[in-house]
């Protein structure tokens, strides 16, 4: 039981980690959209982070399966999504649109006054961001990225539904087979495969927190004031 489990992990992982990429840039483009309100484009971001944060995510999931071959045949692009791709835009699309929440209020944290500071020294947008703003964020940031993180873990377990082989389908496979004899044994090592995830995740978050603690609000103008004398 517990080798097949594993057979069926790597798949899974690699779900997750195209997710949690493409998720990020796709999270990145949308709030720099909504912060730096461009016109025509920042409705449409608004209207995906709505989506994304609203519709629940076995529907996204149905969307991504049912819905892409059908928007791509409107441009006489005829295509067949394969589950595993499916599972992969769905998730980063859901990925995307919840984590544009986690960062966006983290960059609106950032006191004005670093950015008045910034663009006073004549700052760049991009040196202001990546030695200023940034930072700040960032440490601002991780705790709901970590979160973000775990619930698309927990997400990843929904791609069966579409019939990708994850660890979850693999399970009921397993069960099926077995005429749910252990039923009970194959959730228990289910609940301990996934809880070592979060826990792998949340470690790595939190050594990041730690990292970037240094650059709170109270320390960063000392940052600031180090940059210009170099």
């Amino acid at each position: 039981m517990i080798p097949e489990l594993l057979s069926a992990l790597p798949l899974t992982l690699a779900i997750m980690f195209v997710a949690l990429a493409a998720g990020f840039l796709l999270a990145l483009l949308a709030t720099t959209l909504r912060v730096r309100r461009v016109w025509g484009l920042s409705p449409l971001a608004d209207l995906y982070v709505s989506y994304a944060r609203s519709v629940p995510v076995v529907l996204q999931l149905f969307v991504a399966f049912y819905g892409l071959p059908m928007l791509l045949g409107l441009f006489g692009i005829k295509v067949d999504i394969s589950p595993t791709l499916a599972s992969m835009v769905g998730l980063s699309l859901y990925h995307g649109g919840y984590l544009s929440e986690v960062m966006r209020p983290a960059y609106l944290a950032v006191e004005r006054g670093q950015h008045d500071a910034a663009d006073s020294m004549g700052y760049t947008l991009r040196q202001k961001i990546v030695r200023i703003a940034g930072p700040q964020a960032l440490h601002i940031g991780l705790p709901g990225y970590g979160n973000a993180v775990i619930y698309l873990i927990h997400n990843v377990a929904l791609v069966m539904y579409i019939g990708a082989d994850d660890v979850m389908a693999t399970a009921h496979l397993i069960m099926e087979r077995s005429y749910n004899q252990y039923q009970f044994g194959t959730y228990l090592v289910l609940g301990v495969i996934y809880s070592l995830l979060c826990l792998i995740a949340w470690l790595i978050v939190r050594f990041f927190e730690l990292r970037f603690s240094k650059y709170t609000s109270k320390t960063a103008p000392t940052k600031i004031k180090l940059s210009a004398s170099i």
